[in-house]
């Protein structure tokens, strides 16, 4: 058992939900959800504290929009602001990838504020407190979108354990100049003999690949020039596998009644999942702040919630920073990433908020 946990796992599914339909993707499903379930979860602290139901609509719209604008322009700002602002057109193509949760994280906390004061019986943290039990909750569903999208991985391992991400590998793999029907990576269980214990695992390519017009030497020969450039010369590859460009492609082409079948042996880079360990740190964090919610309810004082989610969700954050791929290049010179930077003052802004709270202590109970 413990050998399994601590092996590699070949990761290449695909982001569409349903094969052949593109514009269903797991990101935007988990993403909808986290938003779907987390209209539930304030309709029910709502009616248990005995607030106005109907006013969770338009708190949800305020948090869809803020999310959405704020995690767009954080991105922009924070991390790539000479690309958007030299073609700022660029900003609206949310679809391209591009979001950041510090600058969701901003973005929340100013359109509660802006609730809130259109919203008469209800204070800022009053507010603030409920919508950071669902959003830890919503947060994870998202880090496992980025997981099935095969984004936001984590550094090399150095180990046989992690997750090698094919699915970049495979996309390429898609435009070779021979009619490829279906391409899959996957570990081959054959070659444990040649694990070394480094983060450099054996993977394995098959191609389908349809008869057409090609003969064997032919076909042979074609793909072992496009696949050897494929494999190494693009930077998806060059992130993702260990292929030494000198070394001679190992493809072995067998014929069948439908067509033939290429295996590639290759090898691949084992990377920490840090999309996993994001997902279930949250989720841990939404089930905390949950049940302090479930034992005290409106005794809890004001800002308590708000100030353990900015101190456990960000200083996870942090934390597995020290374990994520940099997202743009001039975070390879920082000692501490953007993401790592950004979460400081929102961690300390979290401890001035607990210290607070617990020096007020428990609100009287309501009978």
């Amino acid at each position: 058992m413990l050998s399994f946990i601590l092996d590699y796992v070949v990761w290449d599914p695909n982001p569409a939900v349903f094969a052949g339909f593109d514009r269903l993707r797991w990101y935007s499903l988990m993403f909808a959800l986290g938003f779907i379930i987390s209209q539930q979860f304030m309709v029910y602290f709502f009616r248990k504290e005995g607030q106005n139901e109907a006013l969770v609509d338009k708190l949800t719209i305020y948090m869809v929009l803020a999310t959405i604008i704020g995690a767009r322009l954080g991105h922009v700002l924070f991390y790539e602001p000479e690309k958007y602002l030299s073609n700022p057109i660029d900003i609206l193509k949310v679809w391209e990838g591009g979001l950041a949760s510090h600058g969701a994280a901003i973005a929340i906390l100013f359109a509660l504020w802006l609730y809130s004061k259109r919203t008469p019986g209800q204070s800022y943290l009053w507010v603030v407190d409920r919508i950071v039990i669902v959003t830890a909750m919503t947060g994870a569903l998202i880090r496992f979108g980025n997981l099935m999208n095969s984004e936001i991985g984590g550094k090399e391992t150095h180990s046989d354990y992690g997750f090698v991400f094919a699915r970049d590998i495979e996309e390429i793999l898609q435009s070779l100049r021979v009619p490829v029907e279906s391409i899959d990576a996957y570990k081959p269980e054959d070659r444990t003999n040649e694990l070394q214990g480094n983060g450099i695992v054996p993977l394995n390519i098959a191609l389908e690949i349809n008869k057409g017009n090609f003969s064997k030497e032919d076909l042979e020969a074609t793909l072992r020039g496009d696949v050897k450039y494929a494999l190494t010369q693009f930077n998806s590859s060059k992130e993702y596998l260990a292929e030494p460009i000198e070394t001679p492609l190992d493809l072995t082409l067998t014929e069948n009644k439908n067509g033939y079948l290429a295996t590639i042996r290759t090898f691949g880079k084992a990377k920490h999942p840090t999309q996993i360990y994001e997902s279930i740190s949250y989720f841990v964090i939404f089930l905390i702040l949950l049940g302090i919610w479930a034992k005290y309810k409106e005794q809890v004082p004001e800002g308590l919630l708000l100030g353990l989610f900015l101190i456990s969700v960000f200083g996870m954050r942090f934390v597995w920073e020290f374990l994520k791929e940099n997202q743009v290049s001039f975070e390879d010179s920082m000692q501490f990433n953007m993401g790592q930077l950004l979460s400081i003052p929102l961690v300390i802004t979290g401890v001035i908020l607990t210290i607070r709270a617990l020096k007020n202590g428990l609100k009287p109970k309501n009978n």
